[in-house]
């Protein structure tokens, strides 16, 4: 991948001797190390934003099924996954 962006960082001196420091010791270049963190940053914000993304349509979906009137009242769901940890329990 082309490297011609730059990007300008301000930051505290202490932080920047520190990871100056870190990276050395670790005998990799601190731009390598940045451009890591970035695109674990921007990996995790993707990750996230698709797991919002997938939630919002199953609470969509749970919502058009309880309008629609196939959904179970929560005392039903209860009952029936009380006898299940039942007997489950039994097992064991």
């Amino acid at each position: 991948m082309s490297k011609e962006a730059v990007f300008t960082l301000k930051l505290e001196p202490e932080l920047r001797a520190e990871f100056m420091a870190e990276a050395e010791t670790a005998h990799r270049p601190a731009s390598q190390i940045i451009r890591e963190l970035m695109r674990e940053y921007v990996q995790r914000q993707r990750e996230a934003r698709e797991y919002d993304e997938f939630l919002l349509s199953k609470v969509e979906t749970a919502r058009f099924s309880m309008l629609a009137g196939a959904g179970r009242a929560n005392d039903e769901v209860e009952a029936e996954f009380s006898a299940r940890r039942a007997n489950v329990a039994d097992l064991f």
